[in-house]
Parts: C-alpha cells; sequence; structure tokens
C-alpha cells in the first residue's frame, strides 16, 4: 500500500490544484477532531481477508458515533449522516484476490456518516503496475479538485 498512499497523496498535493491542505494520518493515529476538521477524505485500506485492515476498521469503530454516524434500528448504518454529512471522499481498495468484502464493508460504513462518493472506488489487485499508480495519483487530485473549489 505505501506506493499507492504515496501517490495518492502526491495526487492531492498536485501543484496546479490550489487552495487545499492535505493532512495525512494513519487510520491508527486520526482522531475525531482529524475527521470534523476535514473537507473531504480518501480512505486506503487493503483487502484482508476479505475485510477492510484491522486499522482502518479501528478507525470507525472510535470515530463514528463522535462525528455523527448514525445507525438504523436494525443495526445497519443509516444514512442520515451527522456533522461531517454530505462531505466529499475517495477509496482505494488493494487486494491479492478479492476486494468485494473491504469495498462493500467501508461502503456501509461512510453511508452511515452520510459522506459523498466523490469518484468511483479505486480496486487493485495483485501487483502494482504503473497504470495503478496512476490512477491512484488521479484519485487523489480529483479530491483535492473538488475541495479547491
Amino acid at each position: 500500500m505505501g506506493v499507492l498512499v504515496e501517490r495518492l497523496l502526491a495526487g492531492a498535493r498536485d501543484p496546479a490544484i490550489g487552495g487545499v491542505e492535505v493532512a495525512e494520518r494513519a487510520a491508527f493515529e486520526a482522531s475525531v477532531e482529524d475527521v470534523l476538521g476535514a473537507d473531504g477524505y480518501v480512505l486506503a485500506t487493503p483487502a484482508n481477508f476479505g475485510y477492510m485492515s484491522g486499522a482502518l476498521k479501528h478507525f470507525f469503530d472510535s470515530t463514528f458515533l463522535a462525528v455523527g454516524g448514525s445507525l438504523s434500528d436494525d443495526g445497519s448504518p443509516s444514512d442520515t449522516g451527522g456533522s461531517t454529512a454530505g462531505r466529499p471522499f475517495g477509496l482505494l481498495v488493494h487486494g491479492r484476490y478479492d476486494t468485494t468484502g473491504a469495498v462493500r464493508s467501508v461502503l456501509s460504513i461512510v453511508g452511515g456518516l452520510g459522506w459523498r462518493q466523490a469518484a468511483g472506488v479505486l480496486e487493485l489487485m495483485g501487483d502494482v503496475e504503473d497504470a495503478d499508480r496512476g490512477a491512484a495519483y488521479e484519485l487523489g487530485a480529483t479530491l483535492a479538485a473538488l475541495l479547491s473549489g
């Protein structure tokens, strides 16, 4: 994931896109204040055993309710969101064989936060190729461009 995250960040920091401050946080370091203070989010995770990384899951577990995430009566995320509702997000998932479960779980959780998907999910499989690095750059640049206006 390292090179893909580097490319995401490089895209978000593209010099042609002005007026955007990019704050990088590892999932296990991100706080409620970080989430509340951001105008948008780019999430990146490996697909581990058909699910998002434990670090990203911990991030959601420790911030979801505090930033206004909401659940339906059956315990599933609702789409009413809270104080961060409507903010744009992008998602990159890299897996060796399958990304389906990781993508589904992240999209379910951000649905409960009311975040708005600003770009298609970037699902990458196998070894990282030049095209994958380029796609990661574009995802970061897309989110930054949306926030620069």
